[in-house]
């Protein structure tokens, strides 16, 4: 069965955007976008809220069709439009680029996406769909890209709950620009 991986830039005062979604907090240079292409590279699709689709279907369908962009970022755009997506969302009509339009968190549906063939699991991402992963226990893994700012308030990646979910550390990975790794699994109990 296919892992369910929460994979999100988080700031360390838990927020994945800041005022007026505001990510230019986001530290991403060649090593850590590298490490994003080997990971994303390798994953069987990738699951996105709407908000975090549009954000990336806003850029990286034709990012590397500019000379200017740095062979990294290049390489992301292949894979981001070659992968099989799944976006969620009531309001989206259609998607591109390899991309299946969801109206609903079904459990049983994902259950079944998870039982298709491949190793590499599936990325998730966006806080909303995050929370609806989470209350329903699909999510295998979290890997959160600690990024060294306090941004003071925007949008947390995990909102307000009154359930405990169970983590174990499966390892961490500081990188050069002070990003930290922290990879865990989701205790299933």
């Amino acid at each position: 069965m296919r892992k369910i991986v929460l994979m999100m830039s988080v700031s360390l005062d838990g927020f994945i955007e800041g005022p007026d979604r505001d990510i230019s907090w986001h530290r991403v240079d060649d090593e850590l976008h590298q490490h994003f292409n080997d990971t994303v590279g390798q994953l069987d699709g990738l699951l996105h809220g709407r908000v975090t689709y549009d954000l990336m279907a806003e850029y990286w369908p034709t990012a590397d069709a500019d000379p200017e962009t740095p062979a990294v970022a290049a390489e992301f755009a292949r894979i981001w439009r070659d992968i099989p997506k799944y976006v969620y969302s009531r309001t989206l009509q259609q998607a591109g680029w390899n991309t299946t339009v969801v109206r609903e968190v079904v459990p049983e549906e994902v259950r079944a996406l998870k039982d298709q063939p491949g190793s590499g699991g599936l990325g998730l991402s966006g806080s909303d769909l995050a929370a609806a992963f989470l209350r329903h226990h699909l999510v295998d893994e979290i890997r959160l890209y600690v990024h060294p700012v306090l941004v003071g308030g925007g949008k947390p990646l995990f909102p307000h709950s009154d359930t405990v979910t169970a983590l174990h550390l499966a390892g961490s990975h500081a990188f050069g620009n002070g990003v930290v790794l922290l990879h865990y699994d989701v205790a299933h109990d």
